[in-house]
């Protein structure tokens, strides 16, 4: 029998979503353990999650290299060593930051995750902070910056950030470039012995978790107590936002070949029971290709090569963000079109095709964003990290479902406020 590749398959809506529960340990010095296991694959991920991120730093950029250098030299193991021990077992090692948190995360073949883990130890309860290796690091992240600086997008996103929240909120105080020549073994030393104990971490592994696996994971992790002696869990203080107050910013920079558009306005967190219904309609509006901005300041205006919405989480605050590059010229009706379309949704239901689509659309990226052993810990960890319920994505789901295009109208008329959207543009003045 012949396809009709004329026609194509039925959509077929998800009848439900559910993800792997994580079994839960608790080891001998009260870190918690959580297993994932599932995956016929011999490959393990082990992460450790170390609370008391930026956030919680002294000063800027303490927090990225006390973690960016646990990798340069430990206890038994030079920089160079460490890279070397861990490409001969073909082990992969990521470290990153975030505002409350910092990750250590290493991908590992199972059948040699116990000398990768014994050089991930090493690293955690031991590092030296090399001088030398830091200057050479930091020499390269300043650079980098330096670089970045000169970016009208990069401009442009700092500068909204700082203007709604302020610069004495961590989410509107940026590194500049001196702050790089205050970085030294001692700075690192100091976050490291408040941050980095066994009081103030918890470990996930998942994929092809044998016995043995966790055998080596409490052996190196949780038979005694690790790190400065009598440190206590990080709390990091409240600091409430302090926005500028100004509607509309621009920052010159003559050489610029096309300006940077960014808009924004503060919002709710991923806590509040209106969140997943706003993340639909933030979509909607501008969160992927086929969205109202798109298909107007794209497709229809042809301003600009991409336009998008986001919300943004973070620690007791949300923000929806609105970003896009475009020729000089085209600033004006560009930012114009943006409250054309916050209008329309504020005005006008949702056809219920569209917003089927929409709906589609985000339990596909659900789906496919916690499919397999090695991307399941990043939903466990973000439950985590936010405070969130057990049971937070299976809820969201149902939510996405379920919303209407009613809600959606009354969602927007709340939280679509053009008078609290502050306007931020960097490029060439016309």
């Amino acid at each position: 029998m012949m396809l009709d590749r004329t026609t194509p398959p039925a959509i077929r809506p998800m009848a439900h979503f559910s993800i792997a529960r994580p079994e839960r340990r608790v080891l001998r010095n009260d870190i918690r353990l959580n297993i994932l296991q599932m995956g016929d694959e011999d490959v393990v991920r082990f992460d450790v999650l170390m609370r008391g991120g930026q956030w919680c730093q002294s000063q800027p950029l303490q927090s990225l290299f006390t973690n960016r250098m646990l990798r340069e030299g430990c206890h038994g193991f030079s920089s160079s060593q460490i890279a070397e021990r861990l490409d001969f077992y073909g082990a992969w090692l990521d470290l990153s930051s975030s505002l409350n948190c910092n990750f250590v995360t290493l991908y590992s073949l199972g059948k040699y995750f116990e000398p990768s883990l014994e050089v991930l130890a090493a690293m955690l309860k031991e590092p030296t902070f090399p001088e030398e290796e830091l200057e050479v690091v930091v020499a390269a992240n300043k650079q980098q910056f330096l670089v970045n600086s000169q970016r009208v997008d990069v401009i442009a996103r700092k500068r909204l950030n700082r203007a709604l929240f302020g610069e004495r909120h961590p989410l509107g105080r940026y590194a500049e470039a001196e702050d790089y020549d205050r970085i030294h073994p001692a700075v690192l030393r100091r976050f490291y012995e408040g941050h980095y104990h066994s009081a103030n971490c918890s470990l996930y592994v998942s994929g092809k978790v044998s016995p043995h696996i966790i055998e080596c994971i409490e052996r190196q992790f949780g038979d005694a107590p690790w790190g400065r002696e009598g440190a206590t869990a990080s709390e990091c203080a409240a600091i409430s936002p302090c926005p500028m107050g100004q509607k509309r910013l621009f920052i010159e920079k003559a050489d610029a070949l096309q300006s940077s558009v960014r808009m924004g306005c503060r919002s709710i967190d991923q806590s509040h029971p209106d969140y997943t219904r706003l993340k639909v309609l933030v979509t909607l509006y501008g969160g992927y290709f086929g969205s109202r901005l798109m298909s107007n300041i794209r497709e229809e205006k042809g301003y600009t090569y991409g336009v998008s919405a986001g919300l943004a989480n973070y620690p007791a605050v949300g923000m929806i963000g609105i970003g896009s590059e475009t020729a000089n010229e085209y600033v004006e009706p560009l930012i114009k079109e943006v409250y054309h379309e916050m209008d329309r949704l504020c005005q006008e239901p949702v056809p219920e095709e569209e917003l089927q689509m929409v709906k589609n659309y985000l339990m596909g990226e659900l789906c496919r964003s916690y499919e397999n052993a090695l991307s399941l810990p990043e939903a466990w960890i973000m439950q985590e990290t936010a405070g969130l319920p057990d049971d937070y994505l299976e809820r969201s789901a149902e939510e996405i479902q379920a919303v209407t295009a009613e809600e959606l109208l009354l969602l927007a008329r709340r939280y679509f406020c053009p008078e609290a959207v502050i306007e931020v543009v960097a490029g060439k003045k016309l």
